[in-house]
């Protein structure tokens, strides 16, 4: 076969000279993979015209002056495209362009989240003044080339991540101008060389005491929720500070043996060039101070998770009949929703009796609630610990109002809602068939093993609900809680995400979710610093087809030590196709198609990477999974039909499930 290879080759170099054919790849003055690269930032930014020069074909944008992308030799160094009016996005891959040191798309319309594929070398990248939503990816904290560093003026949110000890080259930081909350990771003090940081106008909180160090010459936090004292060392740069919550009086002595408040100056930069020195004056720095806001440290220690189930009674007692009876003005919310009051909720589910609980979901208890009408829904009954304190009736309300906005397929509706006597609660529809984990891992008489058609079915239906949240949903919304859990069944057996924003809208809830963490689902990077973002989404996802796939919990501590987390058993084995069929489920009884089995492996292995930046996007792997489906549906070998039976036959079955 070599020897054909070869014997090929030669006739086709013979044809080119004969022919006087002109292959592209002979004369094109670009590499190869840059090449490719623009091409697919191109087609990523909607191929429009202000990019003269660009083509969805092209394979020369060193010789064919492609506007904005400077070369050498045949490498691309740099792309600036700032102020073109680009919508769309810039597409996820340039990992190969590794030439690349400048990329600045700033002052254009690209939004979605900011693709995690970067030049890996890259000394500048100013994507600020675009509408970027979610968070930082974990390709920017992992470029330590980077000198200067631009996402101001976009939309991002959560958490920054605890990854910035690689920049330690970093000159200038601008993230201003953004809805970035959470306390400045400690990593924040690796940045030895940044002189330039722009923090303002987001939604930061915590001190700033892991800035007092850093080589500073100006900084800007205004607008944010910033509290404690200013470091006594930064107030000798170029400093502004109002809008924050800052403490008033003197500022508690350092601990014993902590070194004098003194910046070197050597230390910024060996140039000399400090703000005061002996004979020099030094700035005055004013300390605003809100008196009226307070703010509480919350102990480690407070467990936020529902108190155990006393079966003998109902949580009405507990919950409503102690409480003064006070009639509040009711609460306004989106005209799509149903306001319920607490004693239309009370008759519907039996005043929260025990027998119609059905679960515990990520926030509070899930009951069922069967109305006059015939009608059967779900109520939520948020955790009193969630919402505190004078603004809870607006929080709720605002939590009410961002979800109603959520409408997919596959996403759980909510359909109503109630806020008195300091309760809160959401009326969701109802979905007869449970959770994919009750599904698979509590059978009872009612339920049959899902078939491999349904397993892939349900996959796709879950994979859909993500990108949505992902990559329709502006701001993207980070579920945070992906897990079999949180995935209902309804007749059909079709998914349905649910608890879809919680996350995000409720204001402790980061807080409930770290106090509450269930092994096995939550990405590596949550475990070590608790951040989250679309790619720890990506993760649990992985893990909800692992269970698919093998009909195993995320972990089971009856197994062999060496079984007992599904992803460390699992990962290993998903590419060796022998090792693979010994994992399958064993109710499926071999019934399914085999490529389709190894490629569903494939999809796993790509979602469960440790490293963020490598797991793919909920719209690839929704594309991945629409192929599969489809070639599952042509198999021969898978038997059956997807079976629709009801776990809860015996219940009435004119229940109205809308």
């Amino acid at each position: 076969m070599r020897e054909m290879s070869a014997v090929v080759r030669v006739l086709v170099l013979f044809s080119v000279c004969i022919l006087g054919l002109k292959p592209s790849f002979i004369n094109a003055a670009t590499d190869p993979q840059d090449a490719a690269a623009l091409r697919t930032m191109y087609t990523s930014m909607n191929s429009q015209p202000q990019l003269t020069g660009w083509s969805a074909n092209g394979d020369d944008p060193c010789g064919q002056s492609w506007k904005g992308v400077t070369c050498s030799g045949q490498r691309v160094t740099e792309i600036k495209l700032s102020g073109l009016g680009l919508s769309g996005s810039y597409g996820y891959q340039l990992g190969s362009l590794t030439s690349t040191t400048v990329l600045d798309l700033s002052n254009n319309n690209l939004a979605g989240s900011i693709p995690y594929g970067l030049p890996p070398n890259l000394t500048r990248l100013n994507l600020g003044g675009n509408n970027f939503n979610g968070d930082i990816p974990y390709s920017v904290y992992s470029t330590a080339s980077l000198v200067y560093l631009n996402i101001s003026h976009n939309q991002l949110q959560n958490q920054l991540g605890d990854y910035f000890g690689k920049l330690t080259s970093l000159s200038t930081l601008d993230i201003s101008f953004n809805s970035i909350a959470g306390n400045l990771p400690e990593s924040f003090s690796s940045l030895s060389s940044v002189k330039k940081m722009y923090l303002q106008n987001n939604q930061f909180t915590g001190t700033i005491d892991v800035l007092a160090n850093l080589p500073l010459d100006e900084l800007n936090v205004e607008n944010n929720r910033f509290t404690g004292w200013v470091p006594q060392q930064l107030k000798s740069i170029d400093l502004k500070i109002n809008g924050n919550s800052w403490n008033s009086g003197p500022a508690p002595p350092p601990p014993p043996g902590t070194p004098p408040a003194t910046r070197n100056r050597n230390h910024r930069g060996g140039n000399g060039d400090t703000s005061s020195d002996g004979g020099g004056e030094m700035k005055s720095v004013q300390i605003s101070s809100t008196l009226d806001t307070k703010t509480f440290d919350v102990p480690a220690t407070i467990n936020l998770k529902p108190p155990p189930i006393e079966r003998h009674k109902s949580f009405d007692d507990d919950d409503f009949s102690k409480k003064p009876i006070v009639v509040k003005k009711s609460v306004t919310a989106p005209i799509n929703v149903k306001a319920y009051t607490v004693a239309d909720l009370q008759m519907a589910t039996g005043s929260f009796s025990v027998e119609n609980l059905v679960g515990e979901g990520s926030f509070g208890r899930i009951y069922r609630a069967q109305f006059d009408e015939g009608k059967v829904l779900a109520v939520n009954k948020i955790d009193s610990a969630l919402f505190v304190g004078r603004q809870s009736s607006e929080d709720f309300t605002e939590v009410v109002l961002n979800i109603s906005h959520l409408h997919h397929p596959n996403v759980t509706e909510l359909v109503g809602y109630c806020s008195e006597h300091g309760q809160s609660l959401l009326v969701y529809e109802f979905h007869k068939n449970g959770s994919l984990h009750d599904y698979l891992h509590i059978p009872d008489e009612y339920s049959k093993p899902l078939i491999w058609n349904t397993r892939v079915k349900i996959a796709l239906g879950a994979a859909r609900a993500l990108e949505y949240l992902h990559e329709v949903c502006s701001p993207s919304i980070v579920h945070k809680n992906v897990k079999s859990g949180n995935i209902l069944l309804d007749a059909e057996l079709n998914p349905h995400l649910s608890d879809c924003g919680l996350a995000n809208f409720i204001p402790r809830a980061n807080e409930y979710l770290s106090s509450n963490v269930e092994v096995g689902f939550n990405a590596p990077e949550i475990l070590m610093s608790g951040q989250y973002s679309v790619k720890s989404d990506v993760y649990s996802f992985g893990v909800i087809m692992l269970e698919l796939l093998t009909g195993r919990k995320p972990f089971d501590s009856s197994r062999p030590r060496s079984e007992q987390s599904l992803v460390q058993w699992a990962l290993p084995q998903l590419h060796d196709i022998d090792a693979l069929s010994e994992m399958v489920d064993p109710v499926l009884e071999g019934l399914y198609p085999v490529k389709s089995l190894s490629r569903f492996a494939d999809v796993i292995a790509l979602c469960v990477q440790a490293e963020p930046e490598f797991r793919p996007p909920m719209s690839e792997v929704v594309q991945s999974l629409v192929l599969l489906v489809q070639r599952a549906n042509m198999s021969k070998r898978t038997i059956g039909v997807d079976q629709g039976t009801s776990r809860r036959e015996s219940q009435d079955s004119s229940e109205n499930l809308s």
